[in-house]
């Protein structure tokens, strides 16, 4: 029904172009015709606009989620899509495919997945060219993917990336009387600053257009209270604030008369790191600490092995592997896999420490592994940045550093006469700390700050 209305749409609005130009040129002969062009042109337009914004009984339980990136590496959006189902909406989840999203959004029965080609512009000339008309082919296809679906009552919209689909989705919301939503994850031009410098034209350009266009949405969601200080104060836009022998691994073993699994006292500590692999993460910090860890356990000092799990994959990962693999060690090893979304928080769950890279190109967004991992209660080494004292408490749930020297006196520092210390030591005290605050889950501030949204005029 969707398609065949969009289809009919999309038909009226040449005829309305045909329309225009017969018009003009009618308009050199005779006034009558003037009129005759004019009136033909506003019943269109007006068949146009009605046809768009043709509502039925269940358009207020209708809602889009718009990611134009990978919609399996969108965990913030996967959730949205979880807990507005949860809510008995409708939700139309459009995005890139690739990484296969968690198997609840595939198993859902009111969330469809319409999936969108990234496309590329002209492969030839300079690269202005081909940018430009990439972002035109993207516009156009989103365009014609929005218009298709049916009327919804809203579209939340992750921010970065927001070129083009900031703009597109505005006019898609303003020609449907839909209401739009942005979740602001971050700020897409500090992102491209990394690449281009903050001063190159394309990222000044990228900029304000995110200033201007993210003024035009209905609500908006913001991931740190500094953010959404942020974008009032300097963009004027309000923020809203988830039997045989015993069976052994390198880590546990288990009982065959029972089943029952132990961890082994003489096990490697497990470190767990998780990344884009994208230039606001600096891993040669973390090879650094690990190379100056392996030197405390060849002086002597009271520390376990270490195994250390990179999960992710991104633009960067092929460099740093080449860097992992210059590296000798005998204490740490260093293995960097891509884990489905079912098995992540499994892992999350067995490790005994967190570390996170994330330098935040804007100052004002937090890092979601670092939520994902307190949401397992594991405590966390997180590297300095302005707002992350909202999440990380220093000495309390975790701790801060600030290149890779103070990363590996903390990992001496919490690792020392492992396992012991996951009782008395800090490690230990960290984990209670998190298991006592509890914190509020995904669903609690879901319902709190963003289902109100959708019931607002």
């Amino acid at each position: 029904m969707a398609d065949a209305s969009a289809s009919m749409t999309l038909a009226t609005i040449p005829l309305i172009g045909f329309t225009l130009l017969a018009g003009f040129y009618l308009t050199t002969l005779n006034v009558r015709w003037t009129l005759v062009s004019v009136t033909v042109t506003a019943v269109l337009v007006t068949q146009l606009l009605l046809k768009l914004r043709r509502r039925d009984a269940l358009t207020e339980r209708r809602v889009c989620v718009l990611v134009l990136g990978d919609i399996g590496r969108s965990p913030r959006m996967q959730y949205h899509a979880l807990s507005l189902s949860k809510h008995g909406y409708s939700v139309t989840f459009v995005g890139f495919p690739g990484t296969k999203p968690h198997q609840d959004v595939i198993g859902d029965e009111r969330i469809t997945i319409i999936p969108i080609t990234e496309v590329k512009g002209l492969q030839v000339g300079p690269r202005m060219v081909s940018y430009v008309t990439k972002v035109i082919l993207q516009s156009l296809q989103l365009l014609l993917v929005l218009l298709k679906t049916d009327v919804q009552s809203h579209i939340l919209m992750q921010n970065p990336p927001g070129l083009p689909s900031i703009v597109v989705t505005w006019l898609v919301c303003g020609l449907r009387g839909t209401r739009f939503i942005i979740d602001w994850h971050n700020y897409g031009y500090t992102i491209m600053a990394l690449s281009h410098g903050p001063d190159h034209p394309i990222v000044r350009l990228a900029q304000w257009y995110e200033q201007l266009f993210g003024r035009f949405s209905s609500h908006n969601l913001c991931v740190t209270n500094a953010m959404k200080e942020d974008l009032q104060n300097n963009w004027n836009i309000d923020g809203e604030r988830p039997g045989g022998e015993t069976e052994r691994t390198a880590f546990t073993g288990r009982d065959p008369s029972d089943l029952s699994v132990t961890l082994t006292s003489g096990r490697p500590a497990l470190l767990i790191s998780s990344t884009s692999w994208s230039e606001d993460e600096d891993f040669s910090i973390l090879l650094k600490a690990l190379e100056d860890y392996e030197g405390f356990v060849k002086a002597g000092a009271s520390l376990p092995s270490l195994v250390c799990v990179i999960t992710g994959k991104g633009p960067q990962k092929d460099h740093y592997r080449k860097l992992i693999d210059t590296l000798s060690f005998e204490h740490v090893k260093i293995c960097t896999p891509w884990l489905e979304a079912e098995d992540y928080p499994v892992l999350l769950g067995s490790a005994d420490l967190g570390v996170c890279l994330h330098k935040s190109s804007s100052g004002l967004d937090l890092p979601m592994k670092v939520v994902d991992m307190f949401g397992c209660c594991l405590p966390v080494c997180a590297i300095h940045f302005y707002c992350l004292h909202e999440l990380v408490k220093h000495e309390e749930n975790g701790l801060i550093f600030k290149d890779s020297e103070e990363l590996s006196e903390q990992l001496k520092s919490l690792l020392w006469d492992f396992p012991g210390c996951e009782d008395e030591g800090k490690l230990g005290q960290f984990r209670r700390n998190l298991r006592a605050s509890g914190g509020q889950r995904w669903d609690q501030n879901w319902d709190q700050n963003v289902l109100p949204l959708l019931t607002a005029p």
